[in-house]
This record gives C-alpha cells, structure tokens and sequence, in this order.
C-alpha cells in the first residue's frame, strides 16, 4: 500500500513539472479582465433588477 501511495506522489509531480505556470503579467491581466467582467455583469444586473421591480411594482398597484 505504501508503493502506491509513493508512486501517487510520484507521479503528481511528474505531471507538476508539465505545467504551464502563468507569468506574473499574464496573472494580472487575467485578474483585472474578470475584475472588470464581474463589475460590468454586476452593473447590468443591478439594472435588470430595478427595471423588472418597477415594472411588477406597476402591474401589482393596478
């Protein structure tokens, strides 16, 4: 059982070395396009949801 588990081990970083790790600039970028996205689809949200509230606070009043 110990075998395995060694090999397992192994294994992970055989594989971990074949990993294309990102640069610090790309890792940024990254983080600021879904920093932007997460704002962007907030926003849009936000306006869906107050547009839709005045139009169900319309049709309840009548």
């Amino acid at each position: 059982m110990f075998e395995r588990i060694k090999n397992f081990f192994h294994e992970v970083k055989v594989e971990a070395k074949k990993v294309n790790y990102p640069s610090k600039d790309e890792l940024v970028g990254s983080t600021w396009v879904v920093i932007t996205t997460v704002v962007v689809i907030s926003v849009f949200l936000g306006i869906v949801d107050v547009v839709l509230a005045k139009i169900v606070k319309l049709l309840v009043i009548r």
